[in-house]
């Protein structure tokens, strides 16, 4: 029998758009046209494979649901995680924009690859701060294109994470404050040191960047809509962090798919929901505090003002979902589930799984999401073991 332990809130967006026109203003951030360049630069970096969409068959019948389809990320570029494409094609963009300004002409990405600009290039540092998986991402391409790089970490960032990055020739630097902290800390220095700041989160002054990453993400989503084969999902459960992710789903799917779109539901910790209250505001709240949370790529406290551009009335539904549920999510994928495969997904990666069984199961939030036997959910697996020690300790 399927069962996951867990609580959910749930509070459905009041200004949700019924008409869903998307507007100029949104298609700013993220479009089709403006995805195709980085659809096809990054299908050209080294190493490139498409990740698996992988159809939870048993577990869709047994939660009562048409279909429940996993975009496995845990293979992206040997990465782990779906950010491998976002950090690293900002890297990339910037790199090319500041090229361009000595140069007069704005080098392609094989040009960045193939080591003519490698002098230029050195003298150049990215900087930005993470819980991990975007900081790898851009300590990555870092090191692909041959940048420096500094990177900024949080006090609840785990050794394994900073390593990881340290791993690419990253310089980390760890603060005693929070993520949203860390965030301030690397824009002071950056300013002070004449690095360029990498960002997946959007704020007053700082809002380019951010775009390139949530492009990047895009390749994801090209690759979704390929692997459905014309199929379209009824429901998109998403996580939500700061929104970047979120944002970019929603965006993408509705500009594609107009009218037909899926309903957005985003997923956040209880202790880290600022998306959740900034929808029951009307405007973006700032959540204090320590942010503590075993989902350690959402424990973040101020939206990304960007991604609101677009979650304010492209989602639908906001949902928090409880500590508990994690670690079962992460061990039932792993062993997997009675005739689906197994698959390595990290604490970050199942809450939008989460959220969506356990909601299919209970008649309060089937009912208010409108979850049955025609329903056809898509999530996405953002990340697989990005650190192998705590995925050793909650899968075993």
């Amino acid at each position: 029998m399927l069962k996951l332990n867990g609580t959910l809130t749930h509070f459905p967006n009041p200004v949700a758009n019924s008409k869903n026109v998307y507007s100029d203003a949104q298609r700013d951030v993220i479009s089709i046209a403006k995805a195709a360049n980085a659809i096809a630069d990054i299908k050209t970096w080294p190493a490139y494979s498409e990740t698996p969409l992988h159809s939870l068959a048993a577990m869709a019948k047994d939660a009562g649901l048409g279909a429940l389809w996993y975009k496995d990320e845990s293979l992206r570029f040997g990465l782990k995680s779906f950010k491998a494409l976002g950090g690293a094609y900002a890297v990339a963009c910037q790199l090319q924009n500041v090229l361009e300004a000595q140069l007069g002409k704005r080098p392609s990405i094989a040009e960045l690859l193939d080591g003519q600009l490698k002098d230029a290039l050195s003298e150049i540092v990215v900087s930005c701060a993470t819980d991990g998986n975007h900081g790898r991402s851009v300590a990555w391409g870092a090191q692909m294109f041959g940048c420096g790089c500094v990177i900024y970490i949080h006090r609840d960032v785990s050794e394994g994470r900073k390593q990881a990055m340290q791993a690419y020739d990253a310089e980390v630097i760890r603060i005693t404050g929070n993520y949203d902290e860390s965030v301030r800390q690397a824009d002071l220095d950056a300013k002070a040191n004449g690095r360029i700041i990498v960002s997946d989160t959007s704020y007053e002054g700082y809002m380019e960047v951010p775009k390139d990453v949530a492009l990047g993400y895009t390749v994801m989503l090209a690759e979704i809509v390929e692997q459905l084969e014309g199929e379209i999902p009824t429901h998109v459960f998403i996580q939500g962090g700061v929104g970047g992710l979120a944002s970019a789903v929603a965006g993408y799917f509705w500009d594609l798919w107009g009218e037909r779109r899926p309903r957005f539901v985003v997923v956040e910790p209880v202790e880290a929901n600022c998306l959740q209250l900034s929808a029951k505001a009307g405007k973006p709240v700032v959540v204090d505090g320590d942010l503590n949370t075993l989902m350690a790529g959402l424990a973040c406290g101020e939206v990304s003002a960007l991604a609101w551009e677009i979650l304010s009335n492209g989602a639908d539904d906001f949902m928090t979902l409880s500590e508990e549920a994690v670690a079962e999510t992460m061990r039932m994928l792993a062993k997997g589930y009675k005739s689906d495969p197994a698959i390595e997904a990290g604490e970050s990666a199942v809450p939008g799984l989460a959220a969506a069984v356990i909601a299919a199961q209970q008649d309060e939030f089937s009912s208010a999401l409108n979850l049955n036997a025609k329903s056809k959910v898509l999530v996405i697996g953002t990340e697989g073991a990005t650190d192998p020690e705590l995925y050793k300790q909650l899968v075993g």
